[in-house]
């Protein structure tokens, strides 16, 4: 693949910047047209670099979903892997709920799609799959529960969330309500 101009990699770091920002205070939905405005170039430039809004999406959210997927990858060789893992989660739920749009990045047309690659998911199942092993192996989850399992409870506990005055706070209680369900040593 050919190296970008400079100018290409100064407007797409300029359109995810503004992204980044227009997200934060608009959620998903926010305008691709006011980016575009916002951005200093034209819509077509935006949908050259990111085809699709959840290319745009995914962009906006990489560096931290890497940073939540490294922390999965520390933890998972924690002796305490029950506690590893609802470090991981916690991490995960604050994060998804104080964010505007994660959750929507999350899910594809309303529910998370396995026959569909999203590189949000699928970086965190994989970086979360050898610590929800781990914690499997030491019966600290209930049999069958999956990576994808825990980033879809995610998602819907930070989407039940997203207008409640405290939706961090109110996130973390419902994983604690949550964790019953997925881990039999309560």
């Amino acid at each position: 693949m050919p190296a970008q101009r400079a100018d290409a990699r100064r407007n797409y770091a300029r359109i995810l910047a503004v992204a980044e920002e227009e997200v934060a205070t608009h959620g998903a939905d926010a305008s691709l047209e006011q980016i575009a405005r916002t951005a200093g170039v034209g819509s077509a430039t935006v949908r050259r670099h990111f085809p699709t809004r959840r290319a745009l999406l995914e962009a906006v959210f990489r560096e931290r979903i890497e940073s939540l997927a490294t922390r999965a990858r520390e933890l998972a060789e924690a002796d305490d892997v029950r506690a590893a893992l609802l470090d991981w989660l916690g991490a995960l739920t604050v994060y998804s709920a104080t964010v505007q749009g994660l959750a929507t990045a999350l899910l594809r047309d309303g529910e998370l799609d396995p026959e569909h690659a999203n590189p949000c998911v699928n970086t965190l199942a994989e970086a979360g799959e050898p610590l929800l092993r781990r914690a499997a192996q030491a019966g600290a989850v209930a049999p069958g529960v999956t990576p994808v399992d825990l980033v879809t409870l995610i998602a819907g506990i930070a989407l039940a969330t997203q207008h409640h005055p405290d939706p961090a706070t109110e996130a973390t209680r419902l994983l604690r309500l949550t964790v019953a369900g997925i881990s039999p040593r309560g």
